[in-house]
């Protein structure tokens, strides 16, 4: 299994050098999702490869943009980025792993998934990963350098408004979205909220059947 791992961050453009450690600390997390998911309701699956594949290697295909938007902010205490409605961890835990300069808070309101979070993070060695158990609406305004999204919900005016309140002026939200199409449409839809926005597709390694997009919101 770590095969599809090492490969997988091959494709991804990351180090030679880092590639085993960053395999062994991500197949690490993957077995830690197969072993509660069912209890915790974590994620929609757990298979290792599709795990691998459908959560992992789709939060990391974001990573070239995301380090790209951190190298723009400039910020005495290091980059700071909230993972908002982290769940399972995803993209939280995965892009922790592959940044360890940065800092990261998983924001999530369920007791029992800041518990598996909270797990995880000590498992993996993960200093530089903290978890915030709360509502999104009750982060302090201006908290992160760059916020991440990754969930099925669109985002809607409300919401959208929520984001932005989170991340510091001139900082960022980058939001992990699906087809173009449905993209121009949802945010055609929160245009009054979100004025501009970018749209880069990415690719996720070994998913050939699904278009996948990022969505980058400067504030």
């Amino acid at each position: 299994m770590n095969d599809i791992l090492q490969e997988g961050l091959s494709e991804l453009g990351f180090a030679q050098s880092s590639i085993p450690l960053f395999a062994q600390k991500l197949g690490a997390y993957i077995k830690e999702l197969q072993l509660f998911n069912s209890a915790y309701n974590l994620v929609n699956t757990s298979d290792f490869e599709e795990l691998a594949v459908r959560h992992v290697f789709d939060s990391l295909a974001a990573h070239d943009i995301i380090a790209s938007l951190a190298a723009g902010i400039r910020s005495e205490d290091g980059i700071l980025i909230g993972d908002i409605g982290s769940g399972g961890g995803l993209p939280g835990i995965p892009l922790a792993v592959v940044f360890p300069q940065f800092r990261f808070t998983l924001v999530e309101r369920m007791d029992r998934r800041c518990a598996f979070l909270e797990n995880c993070a000590a498992m993996l060695g993960l200093q530089n990963l903290t978890v915030q158990k709360s509502e999104a609406e009750k982060i302090p305004h201006e908290s992160f350098d760059i916020a991440v999204f990754r969930a099925l919900k669109p985002l809607d005016a409300r919401f959208a408004k929520t984001l932005l309140s989170l991340i510091k002026n001139g900082g960022y939200l980058a939001a992990y979205k699906a087809k173009k199409t449905n993209i121009e449409n949802e945010m055609d839809a929160i245009r009054a909220v979100v004025a501009d926005y970018t749209l880069t597709e990415v690719r996720v390694p070994f998913m050939k059947d699904a278009e996948r997009n990022i969505v980058v919101v400067k504030k």
